[in-house]
């Protein structure tokens, strides 16, 4: 895999805000944890007040590479996730953070989707990425979605077929589509994927989303 891109403390969590404060975990998109997050994360932090952790599902590699990205996606099971996450979160909560928001981008997405399913956080931002019909449980909390006009999604895992699904189960959700989008609209590291205007607008909207459901 040529176009693999080492990134600074690999498997460790980035951090940034005051620890205590409501906890943001963000994880990343099949690429893995590109340059990108960490302006990510510390906007996050400072505008909304955030403890923000930024955990490495790679072990200290990302890619620009569809190809490459696909290969590390397929060398991460869900169970091996799922602990990362569960550390990252835990970290937090051993620091004093009382709120949990989780923020997910792509596979991120689903495993924020499928924490927050088991009752792990307060609110879950999710970036192109749904659940299908197959995964169990409904989401017991607030859910944000933020979904490229032109995307592909597994079958009953459709935009219109997941909210419904959550909306049918009482769980609060809002769901944008950004128009003349496409998957990893909000990578700026990806250059020919990135809709800046649209990353903005979506950054925007979960600041706010995530100041509203941790505050309360």
């Amino acid at each position: 895999m040529p176009d693999l891109v080492p990134i600074p403390s690999p498997g460790v969590a980035l951090e940034y805000g005051t620890a205590g404060d409501p906890l943001v975990v963000v994880m990343h998109d099949e690429y893995g944890r590109l340059p990108w997050l960490e302006p990510f994360a510390a906007a996050l932090a400072d505008r909304g007040g955030f403890r923000v952790l930024v955990p490495d599902f790679y072990d200290g590699v990302a890619t620009i590479d569809d190809t490459d990205a696909t290969t590390l996606t397929g060398r991460l099971t869900v169970d091996g996730a799922r602990s990362i996450l569960d550390a990252t979160i835990r970290a937090g909560l051993n620091e004093g953070s009382q709120r949990v928001g989780l923020v997910g981008f792509s596979m991120g997405g689903t495993t924020a989707l499928r924490s927050a399913q088991r009752g792990d956080a307060d609110a879950v931002v999710a970036y192109y990425a749904t659940l299908t019909g197959a995964d169990p449980g409904i989401l017991p909390c607030p859910v944000l979605l933020h979904l490229a006009e032109d995307d592909d999604y597994p079958t009953g895992g459709e935009p219109d077929e997941f909210v419904r699904r959550l909306r049918d189960n009482g769980t609060p959700v809002t769901s944008h589509s950004y128009v003349g989008t496409g998957h990893s609209f909000a990578n700026a590291t990806l250059t020919e994927k990135v809709d800046g205007r649209a990353a903005a607008l979506a950054f925007a909207r979960t600041t706010v989303f995530l100041e509203s459901k941790l505050s309360e």
